[in-house]
């Protein structure tokens, strides 16, 4: 299926946020995720699902002063 990560189409055959993070070697202790826009806890990476043409945005904190 096809879905925007970070604003770059991409294919995966990811059906959930977890799946995705794993087939990308994405550490998901690290990160924060949206889905479409909402937020999406780290608890809930598991039972997030991906459908086509979804925007996800995954960051990682980054620290500065």
């Amino acid at each position: 299926m096809k879905i925007q990560l970070n604003g770059s189409a991409i294919d995966t055959h990811a059906r959930t946020l977890t799946e995705l993070l794993h087939e990308r070697q994405i550490d998901a202790g690290c990160i924060a995720s949206a889905v479409n826009g909402q937020f999406v806890p780290r608890s809930q990476y598991d039972a997030q699902p991906l459908t086509e043409g979804c925007e996800l945005e995954v960051l990682a904190p980054m620290q500065g002063g």
